[in-house]
């Protein structure tokens, strides 16, 4: 398996466990997708379909998209995350959600200990992608890792997602600073944008 793949055998069987003691949802487009005010209680939440975002509450940083299936919340049971992080819907979606100590629960009785870690070691992983991208790195370098990473999305997640907004809701960099670089990458044709969205990247310097 490719380190960057999203484990997706385990994570049908963690869905196939989880979803016979949950609660369905749907969201629009925008919305943020919580219990409302059940929220002080740790949940376990799974993207079935759509597209979401995941935000810093404190902040409101953008801390990455997130394409269905997906699990939320599934270590909440042990920890405080559930209330420093929040999904927004980008597109529609609908899932499921079930008290994370329910979760803890099913995974015990259905001995998925090893489908639970692997999931959780793969977001570990792409959080740690994240950080090695974008910790301590300057404005441009941040631009660049961004732009690379959309690169592997597919067209259509590409297609609903503007460049500019997204790399400054997700580094904080200034937008003067970010139309800046876009614009002196597009001129170079080092990358193909259309109407705010990227289309693909030819090659992208070292160096700004």
């Amino acid at each position: 398996m490719k380190v960057d793949a999203k484990p997706l055998s385990e994570l049908s069987r963690l869905v196939q466990c989880l979803e016979v003691a949950s609660t369905p949802f749907k969201a629009t487009p925008q919305k943020i997708i919580s219990i409302g005010n059940k929220d002080d209680e740790p949940y376990t939440f799974i993207i079935k379909t759509g597209i979401i975002a995941i935000h810093r509450k404190s902040d409101g940083l953008l801390v990455g998209i997130a394409r269905a299936p997906y699990i939320f919340g599934l270590s909440a049971w042990i920890n405080d995350t559930h209330q420093e992080y929040e999904m927004v819907a980008h597109t529609s979606s609908s899932g499921f959600y079930l008290p994370a100590s329910t979760s803890r629960q099913r995974i015990q009785e259905g001995s998925l200990w090893q489908e639970a870690f692997c999931w959780l070691s793969w977001i570990n992983h792409i959080l740690g992608k994240r950080d090695a991208q974008l910790v301590g790195n300057n404005s441009y370098s941040q631009i660049r890792a961004m732009l690379l990473n959309m690169a592997e999305w597919d067209d259509s997640l590409r297609s609903k997602i503007g460049v500019m907004n997204h790399i400054q809701r997700s580094t904080r960099i200034s937008r003067s600073v970010v139309a800046e670089v876009l614009a002196a990458l597009r001129q170079g044709n080092y990358i193909n944008m259309s109407r705010g969205k990227l289309v693909s990247i030819n090659r992208l310097p070292a160096d700004y």
